[in-house]
């Protein structure tokens, strides 16, 4: 097992630097200058402007810009926003509201999915199946943002159960509701995912043999057709995650959280290189972390799976 993580771990090396340098290149390419835009309409003075590109690398090649990026990485130090504060007091303030939004989302994504999913692919083909299916379509036909503003009217307007919006400290409770609205639309993929998954495990051999052997029902659904059926599941939570956390954006517009997708969009409008990729750079370490969490969940979920 600890050769297997040193490999991944190896293995995620060259993935991160391909992933960096792709996102450094593109924030590269956006066109504009951004110490002009820094400026506004007030014009600067050469010796302004030429410190200001000093300070912030641009006054040198593409590649040392990013190899100088990479150092800052290894350091801790990712530089310093263009309005004079630190990329790092950014992250600091920025990422532990998305992910405490982000993995509450995956665990009612999670928990409700898996609950549903797996009675709705023990009824197949009945009632409570043929309305999931119908609920689940809905919700992925239904846009993110109009589940958002319609749950704040009903929860947080209407009917005064939730705040409308987050204030600063972004407690469990105030997330709730933008949560559920985050993780809405994930709930229906993981619902047909486990509903299709445990569907076809039922009519496998191995089950049959299990009920042969006379083992109880819920024995046979909880250990042999619930377990194998977690694999493409726990896969696709684990991927989700990440696609969360950068797909925050409107959820965190609509409930006013300061998170990152707030400062990320700001930080694209206002051209910030520094900020940008330092937030998606964050993102893809969390990325190929979860990843490789995910592989070491497949042992202990199917034990045919071994890592030498």
């Amino acid at each position: 097992m600890a050769w297997y993580v040193l490999r991944r771990l190896l293995q995620m090396i060259p993935v991160f630097l391909g992933a960096t340098l792709l996102i450094y290149a593109m924030v590269f390419l956006i066109p504009g200058d951004p110490i002009k835009a820094l400026a506004g309409e007030k014009p600067l003075t050469p010796g302004v402007e030429a410190a200001l590109r000093a300070r912030y690398n641009l006054d040198k090649p593409f590649l040392m810009q990013y190899l100088y990026y990479l150092k800052g990485i290894v350091t801790f130090d990712f530089g310093t926003a263009f309005s004079g504060r630190p990329v790092r007091d950014e992250l600091a303030r920025a990422f532990p509201i998305t992910i405490k939004l982000a993995l509450m989302a995956v665990a009612i994504e999670g928990i409700f999915g898996i609950i549903f999913g797996l009675v709705s692919g023990l009824r197949k083909g009945k009632l409570f199946d043929s309305t999931m299916l119908v609920i689940s379509l809905v919700i992925i036909a239904v846009p993110v943002f109009v589940v958002g503003f319609l749950a704040q009217f009903l929860l947080g307007v209407k009917w005064g159960i939730a705040p409308v919006t987050v204030t600063g400290k972004a407690s469990y409770g105030e997330l709730l509701v933008p949560a559920f609205v985050l993780g809405s639309l994930s709930f229906a993929y993981v619902l047909r995912l486990t509903r299709n998954s445990v569907a076809e495990n039922m009519t496998a051999d191995y089950v049959r043999t299990a009920t042969a052997k006379g083992l109880s029902r819920p024995r046979v659904i909880t250990v042999h057709i619930l377990r194998n059926s977690m694999i493409p599941v726990i896969t696709f939570l684990g991927a989700d995650l990440g696609a969360l956390m950068g797909g925050a954006i409107v959820t965190e517009g609509i409930f006013n959280i300061p998170g990152v997708g707030g400062t990320l969009y700001q930080a694209v409008v206002r051209g910030e290189p520094p900020t940008v990729v330092s937030f998606v750079t964050v993102l893809i370490v969390i990325f190929l972390i979860s990843n490789l969490l995910i592989d070491l969940v497949y042992a202990a979920l199917d034990p045919r799976i071994r890592y030498a």
